[in-house]
């Protein structure tokens, strides 16, 4: 077993500008330079990264106690504390399991007709417009889905407030303040910093209110889950867990469903064919919660998040010695499962940036073949909630509206806090079926 980490690039903070700048320009240079794994010294910590799904499997297959989430000491202060990406084992497990009931069976049919009627409101005032942005309108869907589904905001005056605040947070958000802990300092009230901790005490204060009105009146939405929670010792969730784990789902969660939108309007309006197969797949769906059970509308998601993932790597820093194949990995170095890497392997995704949905029709890819809500025990949670979703907001938009691309350039993938999305947002027009 080798004990020495494998080659690299140099320098902390040239490597974390240039993974936060392009990171599917600079990890496929690496992995080219320096072979897979390589090594990655960032300003969170020195990462192991490789592409091979063999590697991959072995660290989704790791005993939870041998990690811990990687860049805890920066997320902590930015999501909570108690937030389930920050979280080591067991309070890790305690959490999720509590989290976990929203996001199955008929609890996910609950949610299918708020996210419809949503996205047909929304839909509505695109219609004709002469031009919008169709990032824009998947974040304003997205958003108000987890202010209803999610916060549980049951009028439009509340439901507006919520969002005010997010998109508030959103704003000041920086993926600085995410990668770089150093600058999470508060200069007298000024900086960037202080802004955001300003935007996060407001949302907080109204969290708490959502937590005191879903203990007043019982709902389906996760927040009056979460109150209802309960350990195996029956003790509650405290009040100040609950609001980092919502708002965990909304740092999560807020640009999935919209970038996967944006990233798949795109792609089937640039390939005819692909559009008339999705449309006459979806043409007799009359129930929404029936969308995310059309195969080739499942397909098409996948195939988008194939392509351009929004989170382009998993991260986990061990707190035990590892084995990944025959590196010897110490304690407080980080292991990395490059989502974006395996996604454009030649040996899986024959001719990888070609947007061909087909694939995940004619073969079953394993969960280290296929990762964008990375995998193992610290897998993204809300996958069902954001797929579900996806499936719904595409095959209602596809149904209700025909779009046009405003820009023949295809958009290439730029960072937008933790996650990436298209340039440009992807301009459309739209008109009523």
């Amino acid at each position: 077993m080798l004990e020495v980490l494998p080659h690299g690039p140099a320098g902390k903070l040239r490597s974390t500008y240039r993974v936060l700048r392009d990171p599917f320009e600079s990890l496929p240079q690496w992995q080219r330079r320096f072979g897979d794994p390589f090594t990655i010294p960032t300003m969170n910590g020195t990462v192991v990264m490789t592409g091979d799904p063999k590697l991959v499997k072995e660290i989704f297959a790791g005993d939870p106690d041998t990690f811990a989430p990687f860049a805890a000491q920066a997320l902590g202060p930015t999501l909570g504390q108690a937030s389930l990406l920050a979280l080591h084992e067991p309070r890790h497990m305690q959490h999720r399991k509590l989290l976990m009931p929203p996001f199955h069976g008929e609890r996910m049919r609950a949610y299918a007709e708020i996210m419809a009627s949503v996205a047909e409101r929304r839909l509505a005032e695109v219609a004709g417009a002469p031009r919008f942005l169709a990032l824009e309108l998947g974040q304003s869907i997205s958003l108000e889905i987890i202010v209803r589904a999610v916060f549980g905001a049951q009028d439009d005056a509340r439901a507006q407030q919520l969002a005010s605040a997010v998109l508030g947070l959103i704003h000041d958000s920086s993926p600085l303040l995410f990668f770089m802990p150093f600058l999470q300092r508060d200069f007298g009230g000024f900086g960037p910093w202080a802004r955001f901790r300003r935007r996060y005490e407001v949302l907080d204060r109204m969290l708490q209110e959502q937590i005191e009105h879903a203990r007043a009146h019982e709902g389906v939405d996760i927040c009056s889950l979460l109150v209802r929670a309960r350990y195996e010792d029956g003790a509650p969730m405290s009040d100040s867990d609950i609001r980092d784990e919502l708002r965990t789902l909304l740092f999560a969660g807020h640009e999935t469903t919209a970038i996967t939108m944006a990233w798949v309007l795109d792609h089937v309006h640039r390939q005819p064919t692909v559009l008339a197969r999705l449309r006459d797949e979806i043409a007799g769906v009359r129930d929404p919660a029936d969308y995310p059970k059309q195969p080739y509308l499942d397909a098409v998601c996948k195939e988008a998040m194939r392509i351009y993932p929004i989170v382009t790597e998993v991260l986990r820093v061990c707190v035990k010695p590892f084995r990944l194949g025959e590196l010897a990995i110490p304690p407080g170095v980080a292991v990395s499962a490059a989502v974006l890497l395996v996604h454009r392997r030649e040996d899986l995704y024959p001719d990888p940036l070609t947007f061909r949905p087909e694939r995940f029709l004619e073969r079953r890819f394993a969960p280290h073949e296929y990762l964008p809500f990375g995998g193992g025990h610290r897998r993204c949670i809300g996958a069902a909630f954001a797929s579900f979703e996806m499936a719904i907001v595409i095959g209602t938009a596809l149904s209700r509206l025909d779009f046009e691309l405003l820009d023949d350039r295809a958009p290439r993938p730029v960072r937008r806090n933790i996650t990436m999305a298209p340039s440009g947002d992807v301009p459309l027009r739209a008109k009523t079926r």
